[in-house]
């Protein structure tokens, strides 16, 4: 396989990967642009090795919606509801809690991921609050909750500062920060998909914010909508650059559009399996600083999702339990896996299946 490789269009590159040499964005472009899924995902493979082993991590997780009223109607959204609508929902705490305490039961999971869209009317001391009760009753239980975009919503609410937004937050119960909203930085794209959202700018500036007071994060990309290739590496290279300046990052996580119930369905289609492992791959090589690589099962399904782990991705995600976000938009996926499950879809893969916390340390029971 090297020797076929080197011999490829992409050969310069393969030369790049093997001796730890950074890409550079007119590399990204072109492994975006080639054909050569085999060469990209065997050097895609040689760096998820090099970093993580044969090992591909999982967590025990519970999902939690608090709300699908958003004032940002973006139009590549299926969950959002204006407060009045039909279908429209806000969970008070206390329902909040008995989510989670009822799931507790069923399965002792690690981490509570909690996202919502941005509310009009609730006040931050729901926020605030949520936290702060989860955490006295579970105190050993992470919680990765609000998207940079939800930050910086509380930011104008309380008028607060985005720093002082977080500090609050961090001393109520949080862990860490999603990586939701980040969607693709261009303007272009942002201008056509989702105007009222926060730019690129103010989602970095959380970010770096967070990262400044110590709270780490995660970083998404919502792909196969209107960008263009060029589009797709400027964003993996402001991510790169961030995480140069903060190391602050756990991990990338590529999100596949589904276009069912949204303002693009007519005009968009799913992305091919051969985009999704490609798009896993090139992240793998650009962002060589980026620590893990990560798979939403939820949007890749199970299959796509085990090949995957050979193009790059070296974790699965978690238990979930409940989604609604992506399967308002008609993802076809279960809305949660047991533990058993997730262990034998890693393990058909012949890597070993690792449980961990939300910052990547290894749970032994």
């Amino acid at each position: 396989m090297r020797r076929l490789a080197l011999k490829s269009d992409i050969g310069d590159i393969v030369e790049k990967v093997e001796q730890g040499v950074r890409l550079s964005f007119d590399d990204g472009v072109r492994l975006l642009k080639s054909s050569n899924l085999p060469v990209i995902g065997w050097m895609a493979d040689i760096v998820r090795r090099r970093l993580n082993g044969n090992r591909t991590y999982y967590v025990v997780n519970r999902h939690i919606n608090y709300t699908n009223v958003c004032k940002n109607r973006c139009r590549f959204c299926a969950f959002s509801k204006s407060e009045s609508e039909p279908g429209a929902y806000t969970l008070t705490i206390e329902e909040v809690i008995e989510k989670a305490e009822v799931a507790k039961r069923e399965v002792d999971f690690t981490e509570l991921h909690i996202v919502g869209g941005l509310h009009p009317s609730l006040p931050f001391d729901y926020y605030l609050t949520m936290l702060s009760e989860l955490k006295k009753r579970m105190p050993d239980v992470h919680l990765q909750a609000f998207t940079a975009v939800e930050v910086e919503h509380f930011s104008r609410i309380s008028g607060l500062s985005v720093r002082d937004v977080l500090i609050k937050l961090r001393n109520a119960g949080l862990g860490s920060l999603p990586g939701g909203g980040a969607e693709v930085f261009s303007p272009r794209v942002r201008a056509q998909l989702c105007a009222e959202k926060l730019p690129a700018e103010g989602w970095l500036g959380v970010m770096r914010t967070a990262h400044e007071l110590g709270i780490k994060s995660n970083a998404t990309m919502l792909y196969h909508h209107v960008e263009t290739p060029e589009e797709t590496i400027d964003h993996l290279m402001r991510l790169r650059e961030l995480q140069d300046e903060t190391s602050g990052f756990l991990a990338f996580i590529p999100l596949s559009f589904h276009p069912k119930g949204t303002e693009l369905e007519h005009q968009s289609k799913r992305s091919s399996g051969v985009e999704d492992l490609k798009i896993i791959a090139v992240s793998r090589l650009m962002l060589d600083n980026f620590p893990h690589i990560k798979v939403f099962w939820i949007m890749f399904g199970l299959k796509l999702a085990q090949v995957a782990l050979s193009f790059g991705a070296d974790d699965f995600d978690g238990t979930v339990v409940e989604e609604k976000i992506t399967h308002s938009a008609g993802a076809e996926t279960p809305e949660g896996l047991s533990v058993a499950e997730i262990t034998r879809l890693i393990s058909e893969t012949d890597t070993v299946p690792v449980e961990r916390d939300t910052l990547y340390n290894e749970v032994r029971h």
